[in-house]
C-alpha cells in the first residue's frame, strides 16, 4: 500500500504540472518524517528563500489532515536536499554566533525566521549549559535571541 502522504504529494505536483523523479519518506532527528522530492524543477518548488516549499508543505498537510478526519499531521517536505543543506548552514551560522555571544559575554539577535528554523536553533543549544535561546517578536518578525548564560562555579 502506498503511503498516503506520498500519494497526495504526487497528486498535487501532477496537478501543478511539475515533473517528479521520486518521493521518498525519510525519518528525521526531530522525530517526524520528511518527504524528499527529487525533481529537475526544484526552483519552482522551492521558491525565494523556501517560500514555495513552505506553502507546499502547508497545503499537503491540510489535504492529508482532511483525509484523516482533521487529525494534525506532522511531517515536512524537502526538494533535492534544499532543507538539509539550508539547515546545516543555519546550524553552522548559529554555532558561530553562539561563540561570539560566549566570547563577548553578550546576547546575539538573529534575523526573523520560520517556526521550523527557530525549532532547529533551539534544538542545537538544548544541551549547551552556558547558551540559552529564546524567541522574541511577533508574526513575520519572530526571531531568536542567543544569550550567554554563565554557569556558577561549583565549590
Amino acid at each position: 500500500m502506498k503511503d498516503q502522504v506520498i500519494e497526495t504529494i504526487e497528486q498535487v505536483l501532477e496537478s501543478l504540472g511539475v515533473t517528479i523523479e521520486s518521493v521518498e519518506k525519510i525519518e528525521t532527528e526531530l522525530g517526524h518524517p520528511c518527504y524528499m522530492i527529487k525533481t529537475p524543477e526544484s526552483g519552482v518548488l522551492i521558491g525565494h528563500q523556501g517560500e514555495h516549499i513552505n506553502a507546499l508543505t502547508h497545503v499537503v498537510r491540510r489535504i492529508v489532515s482532511k483525509k484523516n478526519g482533521d487529525e494534525e499531521q506532522k511531517f515536512s517536505l524537502d526538494v533535492n536536499d534544499y532543507r538539509v543543506r539550508t539547515m546545516e548552514q543555519l546550524k553552522q551560522r548559529v554555532t558561530m554566533l553562539a561563540e561570539r555571544a560566549r566570547s563577548f559575554k553578550t546576547s546575539v539577535e538573529l534575523e526573523p525566521m520560520s517556526s521550523y528554523e527557530r525549532m532547529i536553533v533551539h534544538s542545537v543549544f538544548s544541551e549547551t549549559p552556558d547558551i540559552t535561546t529564546e524567541s522574541a517578536g511577533f508574526g513575520r518578525d519572530r526571531h531568536i535571541v542567543i544569550k550567554y548564560a554563565p554557569q556558577e562555579e561549583q565549590i
